[in-house]
Formats: structure tokens, C-alpha cells, sequence
């Protein structure tokens, strides 16, 4: 019988998608576990989510590095002993330096409030309503050493009413960003993804384009 698959989450905050993908994770623990839960703050609430569910956490201070290099060593060392096989970003507040992303190259996954390409970096709920944006979202990538630049495997979208506001707007997309990342983690935990030569493939199938929550997906596009 297959072992479940041990997943690490990186956090820096709250942790309302790692709270999804724990709740997510009880009814799928044939296929993965999380197997720990780190945090760069000490103080990040997340770390008590975690340790309610009994799940093994750590605190990484990076204001106690002197590099982000010495920073990402230690984070990569840890990471490496706890055996780990897929690595999930939920609001982890690091930018990660290109030899940590190589190491973990197609076992990292981030979540990103926008529709990418669109909006690489922050704010990305403000500059959709300053653009007159209709629609906007969410996409869950592989990590690549390009910022928000690794291959996009499921976006969500939302519509844009003239009355949203920044909050209320990033409210439509944690609503869904905490049904979709539970997902993607199904889908790597049943062996659907693949990343190779930069590119995703789900279900032995090359993606021309993200899949789309809600639309396709059941099928490749």
C-alpha cells in the first residue's frame, strides 16, 4: 500500500490556508500528511493552528541570519531531515533565493492573489481595482527561481462588482484560494502532476493552460 506523502507548509502569518489544507488533509490522510509546519515569526498564529492539530512545528527567525543564503541553508537543512516531499507556501513572507528553489525544483507549490501573469509581487488586489479589472483571483504554481514566474497549474477567478473594495476583494479570493490549494495538494499527493522542462503536465497531459476551479477540473485543457 502507498505511503502518504509528507508535505511541509511555510508560513509567516495567520494560516487560513494552512487551516484549509488541515481540515482538508483529515478526510485524505490515506494520501498525505502534513508532517511540519514552519514559520520565520515566532508570533505567526499559524504555529497554534498547527500545534492543535498535533503537528509537529518549527520557528526559522530569519533576523537571525545574516543572509538570505545562511537563512534558506538552514530552512533547506530541516526541510531535508524531515524527509519531506512536497513543500506548500501559504504566506510565507520570504522571497526564496534560486539555490533553495533548484533543490525543491518541482516539489514547491505557492499560492499567488492574481490571475498570472498578471500582478508578480504585492498588492495585487489593490492594482486590479485601480485597473478597471472585471475579473480577478487566484494562482497556485510551481516554484520556480523566477518570482511568481513557475508554471501556473490551477487558477480560480472571481468577479470584480464596482462596490469591492480591497478587503472585500481579497476576501472573494481567500474564499476560494481555500478550496483550491487543498486541491492542487490532492493532485500531487495522487501522482496527477508532473513538473518537467518548466512546464506542468496533469495527468500525463500537457497544460496549454491552467486548469480552472470549478470548470475543468476533471480534464486537462
Amino acid at each position: 500500500m502507498k505511503q502518504p506523502i509528507r508535505i511541509a507548509i511555510l508560513i509567516s502569518g495567520s494560516g487560513s490556508n494552512l487551516q484549509a489544507i488541515i481540515d482538508h488533509q483529515k478526510h485524505h490522510a490515506q494520501e498525505y500528511e502534513v508532517a511540519l509546519v514552519i514559520s520565520n515569526k515566532a508570533e505567526a498564529y499559524g504555529l497554534v493552528r498547527a500545534q492543535n492539530a498535533h503537528i509537529k512545528t518549527q520557528v526559522i527567525d530569519h533576523t537571525l541570519f545574516d543572509s538570505r543564503e545562511a537563512f534558506d541553508a538552514e530552512l533547506q537543512t530541516e526541510l531535508d531531515k524531515a524527509q519531506i516531499d512536497l513543500i506548500v507556501l501559504a504566506g510565507f513572507m520570504r522571497i526564496l533565493t534560486s539555490g533553495f528553489t533548484r533543490h525543491f525544483l518541482g516539489k514547491m507549490l505557492n499560492i499567488h492573489p492574481s490571475l498570472l501573469p498578471k500582478y508578480t509581487g504585492l498588492n495585487t488586489h489593490k492594482r486590479a481595482l485601480e485597473a478597471g479589472d472585471t475579473e480577478h483571483g487566484l494562482s497556485i504554481h510551481f516554484v520556480t527561481p523566477e518570482l511568481d514566474g513557475g508554471p501556473v497549474i490551477l487558477q480560480a477567478k472571481v468577479d470584480v462588482s464596482p462596490d469591492d473594495t480591497e478587503e472585500s476583494l481579497r476576501q472573494k479570493v481567500h474564499q476560494q484560494e481555500h478550496i483550491a490549494y487543498p486541491l492542487v495538494i490532492e493532485w500531487f499527493a495522487q501522482n496527477k502532476l508532473l513538473f518537467k522542462d518548466n512546464q506542468v503536465w496533469f495527468e500525463q497531459t500537457l497544460l496549454i493552460e491552467p486548469q480552472e476551479l470549478n470548470t475543468t477540473v476533471s480534464k486537462p485543457i
